[in-house]
């Protein structure tokens, strides 16, 4: 019987997402399902939830919950992970308002920029202390990483944890059928290739028949621009640079330094762009949870459809070995794209089956597409830095080097910012060194 391990597991409507589709896996039939989270009561839930969907789908998974995290791993073949250290309050809290004070504004806050550094800094211990436990109890487990920031802690578990960790987006699979709904266009028999940086990862080619459908999707987004809609910035970023790019509008104003800017305001309104979205969300999800605990935690015929989620079909093309393609976070190893460090995470198409995950080689993005993914994985790299020396410096070369976050602030402001972070985040950061 194989061992799946969900870390994170209060996390229940992602849960339900991920191991209901497993539990509607005929060839996952057997699987034993550990479930690990340190809010007991959120635990508990998931569980109950779990078991409503096994009997309704008359799955034999067998379903588990652990109080000690190194237990739920023991024999582990499969981790999952979709852990949020510090939470809404008040952890991403502090994110938003800190740089505030400063002129700062973000729109999500969660991969890089000022909200996406101070989030690696505390999620990065502990990640590297899951690390410890899996090689002690789990040395050969592929970990498969839902938590952001992405790239980041996918990299620090593969370089630093010594464990196989591949990460995992929703954003690659959505890209080419949200746009195509958006345009008006048929996504039947269209072939994608898409490769890049995690919510940063370009796709290179679109076509249906042979043919290119780029000159018609762009020819489409000119025409949305003239009005307000969600997918503005992307947009923007297409017809200037030449690619889409996987993740949303959202996400990507805070990317780049063109569209947030204190000197020209008139940006928001023009791009239609959201600041502040993630505290939103979070709020609106905590006060929507009470009602939603009803409906899919006390649901005694709560029912589930295999989602789009991949690490299901992961999990079933390494068990039955019939091949299956996902858009992964790997690193770079051997240049996989040629023009992007080997030292960073990058998101490219792989092939699962019984060997495990099997990235493709790219070779070089466009290049102007790799310089816009160069001036992320910049603060990305040295994030880690930060992370694994300790030293506070590193700290401020990566927000230094955050192209929104230089694009709006001197240096002083910003290393000021970053004192004022890692006072505020207070225990929830290590301790790290002035010289």
């Amino acid at each position: 019987m194989a061992k799946l391990t969900f870390i994170g597991a209060g996390s229940t409507v992602f849960a339900k997402n991920v191991l209901g589709d497993v539990m509607l896996t005929p060839a996952l039939q057997d699987f034993e399902i550990a479930l690990f989270d340190i809010d007991p009561v959120r635990l508990k839930e998931s569980e109950n939830m779990l078991n409503n969907i096994k009997k309704t789908s008359g799955s034999t998974c067998t379903i588990k919950s652990f109080s000690d995290r190194k237990e739920a791993l023991r024999g582990a073949k499969y981790v999952v992970n979709a852990i949020q250290v510090g939470g809404y309050d008040p952890c991403t809290i502090t994110d938003f308002e800190v740089p505030k004070k400063y002129g700062l504004r973000q729109t999500i806050a969660d991969t890089v920029g000022i909200g996406g550094i101070f989030r690696n800094l505390r999620t990065i211990p502990v990640m590297l202390d899951f690390a410890v436990d899996i090689r002690e109890v789990c040395p050969d487990a592929l970990f498969l990483n839902y938590t952001n920031p992405m790239a980041v802690l996918t990299n620090v578990m593969n370089t630093y944890g010594g464990v196989q960790t591949v990460g995992l987006c929703h954003s690659v699979q959505a890209c080419v059928p949200e746009m195509f709904k958006h345009l008006g266009l048929d996504q039947t028999g269209v072939k994608a290739k898409i490769a890049g940086i995690n919510h940063m990862a370009w796709l290179l080619e679109v076509t249906k028949d042979g043919v290119d459908l780029y000159p018609e999707i762009k020819r489409r987004a000119a025409e949305k621009q003239k009005e307000k809609h969600h997918d503005m910035v992307r947009y923007e970023m297409m017809l200037k640079f030449g690619y889409y790019i996987t993740e949303s509008s959202e996400h990507n104003a805070e990317y780049h330094p063109y569209f947030i800017k204190r000197n020209y305001p008139e940006l928001i309104e023009r791009f239609n762009i959201p600041l502040d979205e993630y505290p939103r969300r979070c709020v609106e999800q905590i006060s929507n949870w009470a009602k939603m605990r009803d409906e899919i935690v006390n649901d005694a015929h709560l029912k589930h459809a295999r989602s789009h989620e991949y690490a299901s079909y992961i999990f079933e093309a390494i068990e039955t070995d019939v091949p299956f393609k996902i858009g992964g976070n790997v690193m770079n190893t051997g240049g996989l794209i040629a023009n992007l460090p080997r030292e960073a995470c990058v998101e490219v198409p792989c092939l699962v089956d019984r060997s495990g995950v099997n990235p493709t080689y790219i070779g070089n993005l466009p290049p102007q597409l790799a310089a816009l993914n160069r001036t992320n994985i910049n603060t990305q790299l040295l994030t880690i830095e930060a992370a694994i020396t300790g030293k506070r410096e590193h700290i401020y070369h990566a927000a230094m080097l955050d192209p929104h976050t230089a694009a709006e602030l001197s240096m002083d402001e910003i290393v000021a910012m970053c004192d004022d972070l890692i006072e505020a985040h207070g225990d929830w950061l290590p301790k790290f060194s002035v010289v």
